[in-house]
This record gives structure tokens, C-alpha cells and sequence, in this order.
């Protein structure tokens, strides 16, 4: 890596005055790593230059680079962070100071002595552990989530460089790196970077699983690649006749998420090993060709997802089709437009890209932008307990998300598998403390009944009726929990003056 292909890669987007900070920022960064090398053997400069290619790759501003390029010479230097104000301003010092202070957080390092519940995903292994991480990072990002994207894009190089750290360090990285910084990245919406860290930390988390799917999709992914050219071809044709300008291109599935995958299902009912994207111009052209694509082949019933109309937590937006292609071949398409697409790649990084890259490259630090940050405060606030704060991020903020309705059509976001007591709590307080049933699609179902996408839930409510001590087994949002444990503590308190009352 130079700093002529980092700046070549900035100059699509920055101004000549961001230009001229990443340049310097890469001259005094240079200059204070002179004579140190990585444990690859390659000049240290390489590290922060991959940083921070990544993050123009990303199209951050200039001081997010400027900073990326900086964020080891006080850590790893003699110059210290007045030094670096008193050459870059305020900003780029913040910048580097949070980041310092993020790298100085470790993991125990007896993470590895627990063997990990194998019926508990992954990323929630040793979450106990790791609450001191997490916590700052999420202090980090409520101040300036390019705190966290430097962070991230720090991650990628060193675990892309690994097999260079002492065996012993390699598991504990490769675990943090599936336990934190992918569902971070996974949360931010950046897709791309997730898919990344999890292939990279997948060998070493996880090696006979990994050398198996390697074997398979040697053995696989041509054969289907050839199926993509050919439904590709198919695809360009009938856009063209429709006069839809789009851009068709094959992706293969990232092996992790393949792995992930293959918990729940057979190789054979997985159709997305090898996908399609259609990339086009707007909204009312992504409609277009879905119809186009069902005319041209028979969909697979239950596979059609519209991710536009519902775009996911992270800002996820697309349409996916499986439909019967040439042969009956089951293929998984997806549709989008170009600016969902960014969305897709880069996450909360092409939001602030396509919102403030016209006016003045600055980064807004209000959270509020990303819903689930908000959330995350509140949480914080209510709970003061480590223990309880870390099971509400396992609860809430790493799981997949479900869509579900009021009957009068309001939407609220929960996590997979939610109860209709999870569903009265997101609603109201007071509907989850008088929940006495409830009716999913117009049917009584038991209160611990798992809602699925797109649920219309009715609760009925009972002033008589309060919080009972078995909901805490089978609810899954920390929201309901919080309540929950309240109101028992208040009638326990209640009973016991009660009790004492009447001796």
C-alpha cells in the first residue's frame, strides 16, 4: 500500500484542502513510525495506510483518514496527543485519543478456557467477558461513531495479518473479532466489512468446519458461477428489451454466513451460495424488474422478501426473490438501487456519505441517526448492573430483527423469536403489566408464543392481571425484563409490608 493509491482513492470525493491534511497526516505519521516494524516484517506504515484505504474506500472525510493514519503515534511513539492537537486541531485529536483508548481494552485473556455453548450463536460466547469492551465502545460511538469505523477498519488489518500473531493470541483475536466487532459492524449496516471479519476469524474459530465448506465450495462454486453467467445474460436481455437500465452481477455467499446457514438447513436448501444483484436507477425500476424476473421464471413460494418497503434495523434495503431459473435451479435474486446498494456495503458510512458529502464533509455526533444507539442509551440508563446490561445487548442488539403490527398497522421492531409480552412492553408499560392474553392473525395463542415477521399481535388487557415471575424464562427483550423484575420487586416489597402489617 502507498499513499499515492490512498490518495488516488480520496480524490474521487474529498476537496484539495482534505487532500492536503491526508497528505500531511501521512508524512508525520511516517516520520513518527521510522524503523518500526510489524510482526509481518513489513514497515509499520502499512497498517495505518490500510486503515485508512478502507475507510476511504468507504468515502469517509479527510479527518477520519487523517486520523486513521494517526491513531498508533501515541500509542506506539513518543509524541503525545497535545502534540498531534497542536499540528491537526482538536477534532483529529479526539479522533485518535478515543481510538487509543479503545485499543487499550482487552478481552481476559482466559477467554479461551471456557469451551462456548454450541447451542448459543457465536458472537454470544464469552459476552460476560467482554462487557468493559463493549461498554466503551458504545460510550465512543454515542460521541462520534467514526470512533468505532476506524476501530472496525483496525480490526480488518490486523486480522488480515493474524497468522503473523503468537498461536496462542490467534484464537482469543479470531473469537473477539466474531463476538464483537462483526455484529458491530453487522449493526452499522456494513455488510460488506462484516462478511470480512467473520471469513477471516472463521479458520481460526472454527478450523474442521472451515476446511469442510473450503473443499465444498472448491468443489461447487464454478458449476454455479457458470449457472450465474448464464441467468445474468437472461436478465441483461430482458432489461434491455424493457428499456430498464440496470447492472447485473454475481456475488458468492461469504463461507461464515454459509456456515451459520448450514446450521439450520441442508446444503441443498441453501439458494444463495452464489446470488444475483440488479442494480438500478430507482424504487419504481426495483418493482419493475422483480415483475419482469417472476414473468421471465416461476418464484419459489415464502422466498420473496421486500426489504424496501421494511428495510431492516441496520438500514438494509433490497428486494430478494428465489425463483426457478434455467434447469429449475432454484437462484436467489436481489434487487436495489444504487444508493441501497452503498447502504448495503458501507452501512452508516454511505448514510453520512450521501447526506453531508454535498455541503460540508462533517460527521454529525448526534445518535440519534442510527435508532439503535438511542436505544442502547436508554438502556444504560436503566441498567446500572454489568451483568444485566450485558444480557440486554445479548438480548436485543446482536439478534436478527422481526417486523410486527399492531392491529391498527404500527410497526415495532423486535428480536427473533419475541413474545406478544415483549410486544405489550414495546407498546406501553401499562399494556405489559395488565397483559392477560393475546391474538396473532386474529387467533389466541399463549403468552409465550414466538411471533414471526410480519405478525399482526392484539393484546387483551386485565387491570387484574399483573407481571408474573415464569415470563422472565421465554421473554427476549431487555425492555420487558427491566419491567418485569420491577414489578415483582414491588409486589414482593408490597407483600412483605402486608405481611408485617397484619402481625
Amino acid at each position: 500500500m502507498t499513499i499515492e493509491k490512498l490518495t488516488n482513492e480520496c480524490e474521487k470525493y474529498t476537496t484539495k484542502k482534505e487532500l492536503e491534511l491526508i497528505t500531511r497526516a501521512f508524512d508525520y505519521a511516517q516520520k513518527a513510525h521510522a524503523g518500526q516494524l510489524r510482526k509481518s516484517g513489513e514497515s509499520y506504515i502499512q497498517h495505518p495506510l490500510h486503515v485508512a484505504m478502507t475507510l476511504a474506500k468507504m468515502r469517509l472525510d479527510g479527518a477520519t483518514i487523517s486520523a486513521a493514519l494517526l491513531h498508533d503515534v501515541c500509542e506506539d511513539t513518543p509524541i503525545t496527543l497535545q502534540e498531534i492537537e497542536k499540528e491537526f486541531g482538536k477534532v483529529i485529536a479526539f479522533l485518535v485519543d478515543s481510538i487509543s483508548k479503545l485499543s487499550k481494552v482487552r478481552v481476559r485473556k482466559d477467554i479461551t478456557a471456557e469451551a462456548p455453548d454450541q447451542n448459543e450463536p457465536d458472537s454470544f460466547h464469552s459476552f460476560p467477558r467482554q462487557f468493559e469492551t463493549l461498554q466503551k465502545m458504545f460510550v465512543a460511538m454515542a460521541q462520534d461513531i467514526r470512533v468505532i469505523l476506524v476501530k472496525l477498519a483496525d480490526r480488518l488489518h490486523n486480522m488480515e495479518t493474524l497468522s503473523y500473531v503468537a498461536p496462542e493470541k490467534q484464537l482469543r483475536i479470531a473469537r473477539e473479532t466474531l463476538e464483537i466487532y462483526a455484529p458491530m459492524a453487522d449493526r452499522l449496516g456494513i455488510g460488506e466489512l462484516k462478511g470480512q471479519l467473520e471469513d477471516l476469524a472463521f479458520p481460526y474459530v472454527h478450523p474442521d468446519e472451515y476446511q469442510k465448506l473450503k473443499k465444498i465450495a472448491k468443489h461447487d462454486y464454478p458449476k454455479r458461477l457458470r449457472h450465474i453467467k448464464n441467468v445474468q445474460k437472461a436478465i441483461e436481455s430482458e432489461l434491455k428489451k424493457n428499456h430498464i437500465d440496470g447492472e447485473v452481477n454475481g456475488r458468492v455467499k461469504h463461507l461464515y454466513s454459509l456456515h451459520n446457514k448450514m446450521k439450520r438447513l441442508d446444503l441443498d436448501q441453501i439458494y444463495d451460495k452464489v446470488a444475483l444483484r440488479i442494480i438500478v436507477d430507482s424504487v419504481r425500476d426495483c418493482y419493475a424488474v422483480l415483475g419482469i424476473i417472476h414473468k421471465l421464471w416461476k418464484p419459489l413460494t415464502g422466498r420473496i422478501k421486500d426489504y424496501i418497503s421494511m428495510p431492516k434495523p441496520n438500514g438494509y434495503q433490497s428486494i430478494h426473490t428465489t425463483v426457478f431459473c434455467l434447469d429449475g435451479q432454484p437462484t436467489e435474486i436481489q434487487i436495489r438501487t444504487r444508493q441501497m446498494h452503498e447502504q448495503a456495503e458501507f452501512g452508516i458510512a454511505s448514510h453520512w456519505h450521501f447526506k453531508t458529502l454535498q455541503t460540508n464533509p462533517s460527521f454529525t455526533k448526534n445518535p440519534d441517526e442510527i435508532a439503535w444507539v438511542r436505544q442502547l442509551a436508554e438502556l444504560q440508563n436503566k441498567l446500572t448492573d454489568p451483568g444485566e446490561l450485558t444480557e440486554g445487548l445479548k438480548l436485543d442488539f446482536f439478534q436478527n430483527r422481526i417486523f410486527v403490527f399492531t392491529p391498527r398497522g404500527d410497526v415495532h421492531d423486535l428480536p427473533t423469536k419475541a413474545t406478544p409480552i415483549d410486544f405489550a412492553f414495546a407498546v406501553h408499560s401499562d399494556l405489559g403489566y395488565h397483559c392477560y392474553g393475546a391474538k396473532v392473525n386474529g387467533k389466541m395463542v399463549t403468552l409465550s408464543h414466538p411471533l414471526q415477521n410480519g405478525d399482526i399481535v392484539e393484546i387483551i388487557p386485565n387491570k387484574k392481571s399483573s407481571p408474573k415471575s415464569d415470563w422472565l424464562n421465554f421473554i427476549k427483550t431487555s425492555e420487558a425484563r427491566s419491567n418485569i423484575r420491577q414489578a415483582l420487586k414491588a409486589k414482593e416489597a408490597s407483600d412483605y409490608n402486608l405481611t408485617r402489617k397484619h402481625k
